[in-house]
């Protein structure tokens, strides 16, 4: 297999932030997320991961032993890339509306300074990522969305469980590189292996999280 072709889909600064994640950040230990710094480290970390783990899972899933050979085409390697990128912004956006939920539900500070604490965080995260050249011509919409999502949302009615998560699953069904036969026969257990894959971020951050802290009210 052509080392290039998979360098293509696996570096940068997506890879990385992932990468991160699976030797750090999930080592069976407490860290205390008590600023924004920690809380913004948080989301891009477990977004980044979350993105291309139940991306690559499905694609390796779908084709088995052949799953190597899929990155010597160029075609595949370009929409995978797409993928990565716009799943990578659907779980950015999730996360971030279920964190601040969190925070607004234990914080003792007036709910009006969600919002903008929210938007700066992910703010910041989307400036640092720019506009990736693989990411496909969707990619500046679909972050602009991310902001319009965080900018309207009513962080008080914000629920504690997975319904916050409702478009990192669609955008896997959406953006994977499969045929439209096999999307439509895997979506159900596409959907739900997404939310699944949740469910340990949920509970490190529920654990860890110091809301009055981070929001600057301890």
């Amino acid at each position: 297999m052509p080392k290039s072709l998979l360098d293509r889909v696996i570096s940068g600064e997506l890879w990385r932030a992932a990468r991160d994640y699976m030797s750090v950040g999930r080592r069976n230990r407490r860290e205390r997320i008590a600023d924004p710094a920690a809380l913004q480290g948080f989301l891009s970390t477990r977004a980044s991961f979350i993105a291309q783990s139940s991306l690559y899972g499905y694609l390796k899933t779908r084709a088995g032993i052949s799953f190597p050979k899929l990155f010597e085409n160029d075609a595949f390697v370009v929409s995978t890339n797409i993928a990565k990128w716009n799943i990578w912004l659907a779980c950015l956006a999730d996360l971030a509306v279920w964190a601040g939920g969190l925070v607004a539900a234990r914080t003792r500070a007036p709910q009006a300074d969600i919002a903008p604490m929210m938007t700066t965080i992910v703010g910041a995260i989307l400036d640092e990522t720019g506009i990736p050249g693989e990411a496909g011509p969707e990619f500046p919409r679909l972050a602009d969305q991310v902001r319009e999502r965080l900018r309207g949302c009513d962080w008080a009615s914000v629920q504690d469980n997975e319904t916050p998560f409702s478009e990192s699953p669609a955008a896997l069904v959406r953006w994977a590189p499969v045929i439209e036969e096999f999307m439509r026969t895997d979506q159900e257990i596409v959907r739900n292996s997404v939310r699944f894959a949740w469910q340990d971020i949920r509970r490190a951050l529920r654990r860890d999280l110091d809301a009055d802290a981070v929001d600057g009210h301890d």
